[in-house]
């Protein structure tokens, strides 16, 4: 079954224990914690040893699971920590972004190289890394993303389907989904209005405040029969409260699940 989840990105403005409760309290399955140098740390990849004990502690006791870790960057040294790191701490998943520019024709081929040495290191630890199709960046949409797949072969290398950014860029995310499922990892899921810029405002980033059809791409997930998570991904939290953040999470995870139901892929 689909479980649904938070990226720890979501609460920066909040230390990781509150982030923590905030996310158990609006009703969700799972946390990603966010590990993204210059957005949001609540993993300090150059400690993490001190964070072990007390986030394992604090994440069962709260009753959610560990779904993922975002580092963004696929710096190989990051990358590398962020795996010992899950390793650690028990979770399954690092997501990060595919770096580069695209339709650049070396730095594809630097990419490619640099992909297939993270693999290789995901594949040392035992933990799934899942890159993400991101405008701008060199994988940027499904024939990118499929290409990638193709050169990347390592059982624990696949996709972080996220599909405001597929949408962006004009395709059809329950398509894109369909075209990768044997390779999809984790579900990178927000909102966006069709003629939005980026990312839109936070409130728009909501499930079920934009324009994708969020039923048709769960279907297809469903349908596929992925068994991962979808976790909510917002950016650009800047002043908003705690309690405006906690509900907007809780609305969130009400849609989802929902839509969950709908399409037969709500999580037990």
């Amino acid at each position: 079954m689909i479980n649904v989840a938070v990226n720890s990105v979501l609460l920066r403005g909040a230390d990781f224990p509150t982030a923590v409760r905030t996310i158990a309290a609006a009703g969700y399955d799972g946390i990603e914690i966010a590990a993204i140098q210059g957005m949001c740390e609540h993993l300090d990849l150059s400690r993490w040893r001190e964070q072990v004990t007390p986030y394992r502690t604090l994440v069962a006791e709260s009753g959610l699971v560990w779904v993922a870790m975002e580092v963004g960057s696929p710096d190989p040294t990051r990358v590398q920590q962020a795996l010992e790191a899950a390793q650690a701490l028990g979770i399954p998943t690092v997501t990060i972004g595919p770096g580069g520019k695209s339709d650049d024709t070396e730095q594809w081929r630097q990419m490619l190289d640099r992909l297939q040495r993270l693999a290789e290191m995901a594949d040392a630890a035992g933990v799934n890394l899942a890159v993400k199709a991101h405008i701008g960046q060199s994988m940027y949409n499904t024939p990118t993303t499929i290409e990638v797949l193709s050169q990347v072969s390592s059982p624990h290398f696949g996709v972080d389907l996220d599909p405001s950014h597929l949408f962006r860029s004009g395709e059809d995310p329950a398509d894109a989904a369909a075209a990768v499922m044997g390779r999809i990892h984790h579900v990178h899921i927000r909102d966006c209005k069709r003629d939005a810029k980026g990312p839109g405002p936070v409130t728009e980033q909501i499930c079920g405040r934009g324009d994708i059809d969020l039923k048709k791409f769960c279907s297809t997930l469903v349908a596929g029969g992925y068994q991962g998570a979808l976790t909510l991904e917002v950016i650009g939290v800047r002043d908003e409260s705690l309690t405006t953040l906690g509900m907007l999470a809780a609305e969130n995870r009400g849609y989802l699940r929902a839509l969950l139901r709908q399409t037969g892929g709500a999580a037990s």
